[in-house]
């Protein structure tokens, strides 16, 4: 298995630190610690990454900025939001933008790598009190909390297992169709919810 190759972005120099000691005691390659996103960048240029601990609120380039280039830039990177930050704006934006997890500092360091773990095999991570918070904010927003009746059984199951974090292709696996049948279930689940973003409705699902 080929070494987790990550990228540590954040202002705090005692935090990179503390995480590049903890992430190199588990087997983990970290190829660069940025202190804002431009250095980020920079670094990302020069080195091969799987995934990127990123902080959101950062002198220079933050998060959220960073978070969208990346995903334009590098599509296969894998992203997971590391902050103290968890208001409804930094939340909705980092989740729109693209991010594969989002945990907060004092989640701890088993956390941390068991988020890390999760993203690297396909899954979406999210804190519990992120997920909260996100449902708090669709409640109070979205018109769509529950699944309407046109919804059919094969798409009730892969709504389930959205909700399990699955990806397209273990949902596939899971149900033997294709990966473009799932997409195209999902596409439909889309249509008849009014919702058009996988998170959303997986918070959805979930309330």
């Amino acid at each position: 298995m080929n070494m987790i190759k990550i990228l540590l972005v954040d202002d705090e120099t005692l935090l990179l630190e503390s995480l590049e000691i903890i992430l190199t005691l588990n087997n983990m390659d970290v190829i660069g610690m940025a202190h804002d996103g431009n250095e980020a960048l920079s670094m990302l240029r020069e080195k091969e990454c799987s995934l990127a601990l990123v902080d959101l609120n950062m002198k220079g380039m933050g998060g959220i900025e960073l978070i969208s280039i990346m995903k334009n830039q590098y599509p296969d990177i894998k992203i997971l939001v590391l902050t103290t930050f968890y208001d409804d704006k930094n939340i909705t934006d980092a989740i729109s933008g693209g991010a594969d997890g989002y945990l907060l500092k004092d989640s701890g360091k088993d956390a941390i790598l068991g988020a890390i773990e999760q993203i690297m095999g396909g899954r979406n991570v999210i804190d519990s009190r992120v997920m909260s918070r996100l449902a708090a904010i669709m409640s109070s927003s979205a018109k769509n909390e529950t699944l309407p009746d046109s919804i059919t059984e094969r798409e009730k199951e892969v709504c389930s297992l959205l909700a399990q974090g699955l990806t397209n292709r273990q949902i596939a696996e899971t149900l033997y169709i294709s990966e473009g049948t799932v997409k195209n279930y999902i596409s439909s689940i889309y249509e008849k919810t009014g919702i058009h973003d996988r998170a959303k409705l997986i918070v959805a699902i979930k309330g």
